[in-house]
């Protein structure tokens, strides 16, 4: 993975079966100027698996659905990535790029995709997705086990809170509806 390089769909299955057989290997490995290209065409490849297969749960709206899912799929990979990076820069200070630290979020996540479609893996899945991604904030970015999970932890909740913080909006639109 370089700065320049393009992604492919050999790219695609050799990144995949590296991060499924040595993640730790494949993290610390991470150059210093990672790219935004390949993350984020693995990113939307595995993204474009999973909501192919999610649809497969689905009766109506497929094309709606579809939407959805893959808008939420790419989105909240940026919105997490976006927010671990801002809880990294304001507790232990900027250690990296944004392209490398959103690299090890879409890489986490592409990979989890795969099987997260499936009803009830999400309670696999989602734990398997940050225990890469704080992986990768260690072999990856040169951080403490401690920096990644105080990072993990403070955006999941900075999350979790602003979308809490639009129930009372939604709510609204839905009762004007």
């Amino acid at each position: 993975m370089t700065e320049t390089a393009r992604f492919s769909m050999g790219f695609y299955f050799q990144t995949l079966k590296r991060m499924l057989g040595a993640p730790g290997e494949f993290f610390g490995q991470f150059p210093e100027k990672a790219g935004f290209q390949q993350p984020f065409g693995f990113l939307i490849l595995s993204s474009l698996f999973f909501t192919g297969m999610s649809l497969t749960c689905f009766r109506e709206s497929h094309v709606v659905m579809a939407a959805i899912l893959l808008a939420n799929a790419v989105a909240m990979t940026f919105i997490a990535a976006g927010t671990g990076f801002f809880v990294m820069t304001m507790t232990i200070g900027k250690r990296v790029t944004f392209t490398k630290f959103f690299a090890i979020y879409a890489f986490s996540a592409g990979v989890t995709m795969l099987a997260s479609w499936i009803p009830l893996f999400v309670w696999v899945t989602e734990p398997w997705k940050w225990l890469l991604i704080a992986m990768g904030m260690v072999k990856g970015c040169g951080l403490k086990y401690w920096q990644a999970i105080l990072i993990i932890g403070v955006s999941i909740f900075v999350v979790v809170l602003f979308f809490w913080s639009l129930a009372p909006m939604i709510s609204y639109f839905k009762g004007s509806a």
